[in-house]
């Protein structure tokens, strides 16, 4: 006899946010993470009278949902990072068009419930990371590294052998060593006071104040934007062209965004106009200075977020 809805919605609901967290790991985008979960539960739904029940709930969702992923990983490609496209820029440029052909890497909504999540394994460098990757690599990495599943669990997932495994989980681990920076991690309240400090010294156009925030290699990239820039000098001489010379008007909310402390930004054209929702800016932390932002240019961004589209 068939599942009905309601009984497969309660099934599933308790373990709806950690799928989608999932989801974004191995695909880097929100939106195709929405997608993918979508899909999946309707193929489990379609196939739930053929659960055996000889592996969890959550295992059975799992492999569905992996399954799920890496076939729109291959369809769609890899998402990408301005810095994953070519060399940063020495100036502020001051026209760049955005690059509407590339599939770039978009930020996700907070961290996941922390019941079977490790907040580093939402962090921006950790998905972007993960686009370098195969999809069989992908996919062994989060599951055994993140989710806990053993290396047998994973081989049934991904029709494969514990040896084709562990092999995946060896490369996987050495890529994402070399592009992940070590962090030490800071309380959260004082990654939101580093915010707040970026947020205040952007709306009073405190170029000192805002460049004593950041490392000396600092680097500063704005998807949809090809451009990106390197070194606190370019990063410097970027700020101060451009978000602190030619905007007129900063208003901002600090939030945050994949498990890391976030800003968005409203901008206006002067200090008593409306200010429209411009970028949301997920910073990444070394000690208690930022090393990388990264400032997202898409205004649906802010209804993900649950956010305003204008501030006054």
């Amino acid at each position: 006899m068939r599942t009905d809805d309601a009984t497969f919605d309660r099934l599933v609901e308790p373990l709806r946010r950690e799928l989608h967290a999932h989801c974004y790991r191995l695909l880097g985008s929100a939106h195709d993470a929405d997608d993918a979960l979508q899909d999946a539960l309707l193929r489990a739904w379609r196939g739930m009278d053929r659960f055996e029940g000889r592996s969890s709930m959550r295992t059975w969702l799992y492999t569905i949902v992996t399954r799920t992923c890496l076939d729109i990983a291959a369809a769609r490609g890899k998402r990408a990072l301005p810095m994953d496209l070519g060399p940063s820029s020495e100036r502020g440029v001051l026209e760049d068009a955005p690059a509407t052909e590339v599939a770039w890497l978009g930020p996700y909504p907070d961290a996941p419930d922390a019941r079977y999540e490790r907040r580093e394994a939402i962090e921006l460098a950790f998905v972007a990371a993960m686009q370098h990757l195969p999809g069989n690599q992908r996919a062994a990495l989060v599951l055994f590294d993140v989710l806990g599943f053993s290396a047998a669990e994973i081989a049934s997932t991904m029709d494969t052998s514990v040896a084709a495994v562990n092999s995946a989980l060896q490369r996987a681990r050495a890529i994402v060593a070399e592009k992940v920076p070590a962090a030490e991690k800071l309380e959260d309240g004082r990654t939101r006071e580093i915010a707040a400090d970026f947020a205040s010294a952007l709306e009073r156009g405190d170029a000192d104040a805002l460049v004593a925030l950041l490392t000396k290699d600092v680097t500063w990239s704005m998807p949809p934007l090809r451009r990106w820039y390197s070194g606190i000098e370019a990063v410097t001489g970027f700020a101060v062209a451009v978000p602190l010379g030619r905007c007129p008007s900063w208003r901002t909310e600090v939030l945050t965004a994949n498990g890391q402390p976030a800003v968005a930004c409203y901008l206006g054209e002067s200090t008593d106009a409306v200010h429209r929702a411009w970028s949301l800016n997920v910073l990444s932390l070394r000690e208690d200075r930022i090393r990388e932002i990264t400032s997202f240019l898409d205004v649906d961004l802010f209804a993900r977020f649950g956010l305003p589209t204008e501030k006054a």
